[in-house]
C-alpha cells in the first residue's frame, strides 16, 4: 500500500506492507533521505546529544514496534516526520547505596562549577544529606568540596560514585524505604554516631515523606528546626550542613510531614539555613503551591495569650530572642563557674551537694 511522508511541506510516497512497523518506515526515510532529489532531513549526533526521527500520525507519535495497521494507518495516510532532538546526561552517577546509576540532565556548564554544587544537586535528587556521602571519580580519587569538577578531568558522559562509610549502606537503604527496623536495627551503640544516625534518618524521611521514622527521633531531641550539621569525626565547609529536616520537607514538596513537624513544634518555621531561607521561602522556588499556601497559614495564624493575640510570625521572633537570651546567660554563668541550688559540687575530687549552696 502507498502511504505519505510529509516534512517540512514536502510531500515522498512510499509503498510499504501493512504489516511493515513504524520503525521500519523510519528506516526507509532515512535511507530516503540520502538521496539529492528527496527531502534532506538532518540527523546529527555528539558528545552532547543527538538527533533522532519520530513519525506522528491523527497528532500522535508512533512507537517504532507498532504496526501500521495496528494504529489505523490504511491506504494513502499521510504520517508526518520530525527531527527531535535528545539531550544526552552532563554526567551519570552511580549510588553505592542502592546500586543504581542516575542521570544528572544540566547543561555542560556544570563541568566548570565547583563539587559543592554539584553535592548540592545531588542531596535534593536522593534525598541524602550533604554529610554522608562524598563523591569519587571513576578511578576512586575523592572530590572536594572546594575543587571545580574540570580540576578531576571531568567530561561530559563521566560516570561519578556517591560513596558513603562502611556499615552505613543498609542503614540509609532502610531510611529510603520507610523502614522503621531496619533503620533501628542499624543504629550505633556509641552515642555521637546515635545522635547523628537519628538526625540523618529524620532528614531522609522528611524528604521521601515517610511518616512512620520521624516520630522516633523527635522523641528523643532531634526536631524538624535542628541542623544536623556535619559528621562526628571531620568537619565540613559545605553551606548546606546548616539545613534542617524541615527545609529538605519543603524542598520536596512533602506537605503531610511539614504538618507533622509544625505540629510537633512550631518554632521550626522560623528555622534559618545557610543561605538565609526559611521553609517558607524555599517553598516557592521548587514550586510547591500546596505547601506554599499551608505556611502561610500557620505563619500567619494567630497565637493568644490571656490578654493579646499576635501573629505566628511576631511569636516566633519573641521566643527565639527569649531562646537566645537565656543561652547567653548560661554561658555567662559557666564562665564565671557560678553553682546554683542543688547542684554538685567537687571537694577534694569528691562530690557533694550542699542544700545551701547558692
Amino acid at each position: 500500500m502507498r502511504i505519505f511522508i510529509a516534512f517540512e511541506g514536502s510531500f515522498e510516497p512510499f509503498e510499504v506492507s501493512a504489516d511493515e512497523t513504524v520503525g521500519a518506515v523510519k528506516l526507509m526515510v532515512k535511507v530516503l533521505s540520502l538521496f539529492p532529489d528527496c527531502f534532506h532531513i538532518p540527523l546529527s549526533e555528539d558528545e552532547r546529544g543527538r538527533q533522532f526521527l519520530e513519525l506522528s500520525y491523527a497528532g500522535a507519535a508512533r512507537r517504532d514496534g507498532w504496526g501500521l495497521a495496528d494504529v489505523g494507518i490504511s491506504v494513502c495516510s499521510t504520517l508526518k516526520c520530525f527531527a527531535k532532538d535528545e539531550e544526552k546526561p552532563a554526567l551519570y552517577l552511580f549510588s553505592a547505596v542502592t546500586q543504581e546509576t542516575m542521570s544528572i540532565m544540566e547543561s555542560t556548564a556544570l563541568l566548570g562549577k565547583k563539587v559543592s554544587e554539584l553535592r548540592t544537586l545531588i542531596s535534593l535528587r536522593c534525598g541524602f544529606p550533604v554529610s554522608v556521602f562524598c563523591l569519587r571519580t571513576p578511578r576512586g580519587l575523592e572530590m572536594y568540596d572546594c575543587n571545580t569538577l574540570r580540576d578531576y578531568h571531568t567530561d561530559i558522559g563521566t560516570t561519578l560514585r556517591l560513596d558513603v562509610w562502611d556499615g552505613w549502606k543498609e542503614f540509609l537503604m532502610g531510611c529510603l524505604l520507610g523502614q522503621k527496623r531496619q533503620v533501628q536495627r542499624h543504629l550505633s551503640s556509641e552515642t555521637p554516631v546515635l545522635k547523628f544516625q537519628k538526625r540523618v534518618a529524620l532528614y531522609v524521611a522528611a524528604s521521601y515523606g515517610h511518616m512512620e521514622l520521624p516520630n522516633a527521633p523527635c522523641r528523643t531531641g532531634c526536631g524538624p528546626a535542628r541542623r544536623w550539621g556535619v559528621a562526628w569525626c571531620r568537619e565540613a565547609q559545605h553551606a548546606d550542613v546548616s539545613k534542617c529536616p524541615i527545609h529538605a520537607a519543603a524542598e520536596a514538596g512533602q506537605l503531610s510531614t511539614l504538618k507533622a513537624f509544625v505540629n510537633h513544634r512550631a518554632l521550626s518555621l522560623g528555622g534559618r539555613p545557610a543561605a538565609g531561607q526559611t521553609a517558607l521561602g524555599l517553598a516557592p522556588r521548587h514550586r510547591h503551591k500546596g505547601c506554599v499556601e499551608y505556611l502561610l497559614s500557620q505563619v500567619w495564624s494567630p497565637v493568644s495569650f490571656r490578654k493579646v493575640s499576635v501573629p505566628m510570625r511576631i511569636y516566633m521572633k519573641i521566643k527565639q530572642g527569649a531562646l537566645r537570651a537565656q543561652s547567653h546567660d548560661l554561658h555567662k554563668r559557666q564562665l564565671r563557674g557560678a553553682r546554683g541550688k542543688g547542684q554538685k559540687l567537687e571537694t577534694l575530687g569528691w562530690w557533694m551537694v550542699s542544700p545551701n549552696q547558692e
